[in-house]
């Protein structure tokens, strides 16, 4: 099976009910079952994974070195994820930033993620159609040569 890797930092396990007026009405399971509709062509499945700490985290993209891709929410962790990003760093595949908000409309200490200069790309205040777009980013940067 080839599988994209998406990947949800702390607190994202409660969207649906977490301050919807900033993350929306989408849960999870909402978002998963986009992106796999999104990916599906490709012959690709997801593979989700939602993690409150950041050592949790980390081992989780250490042992999903097989995916062809990822799809990335660090939630706060975007802002002082040090290890996460490092671990990121070692990532063999392209992956995209995902946030659910408008990073830069809110308070000044979201403004700046130490993973970004990393990732493929980063993608926000879309809500969840942001993970969507990412899962279509992928599609574009994994060529299917790549795809084991």
């Amino acid at each position: 099976m080839t599988a994209v890797l998406l990947l949800n930092g702390p607190n994202l396990g409660i969207l649906g009910r977490r301050q919807p007026e900033i993350y929306g009405t989408a849960t999870l399971a909402d978002i998963a079952a986009a992106v796999g509709a999104e990916i599906a062509g490709r012959g690709w499945k997801v593979r989700e994974v939602q993690l409150d700490g950041e050592g949790e985290l980390v081992r989780a993209v250490q042992d999903n070195y097989d995916t062809v891709g990822a799809i990335v929410n660090p939630g706060a962790l975007m802002i002082h994820g040090w290890s996460l990003r490092d671990a990121l760093a070692n990532y063999p595949r392209p992956w995209i930033e995902v946030h659910l908000s408008n990073i830069w409309a809110r308070e000044t200490f979201r403004h700046e993620s130490v993973l970004a200069p990393l990732a493929a790309g980063v993608i926000a205040g879309l809500g969840a159609a942001g993970y969507r777009l990412a899962a279509q980013a992928l599609s574009d940067l994994v060529p299917a040569e790549e795809v084991r």
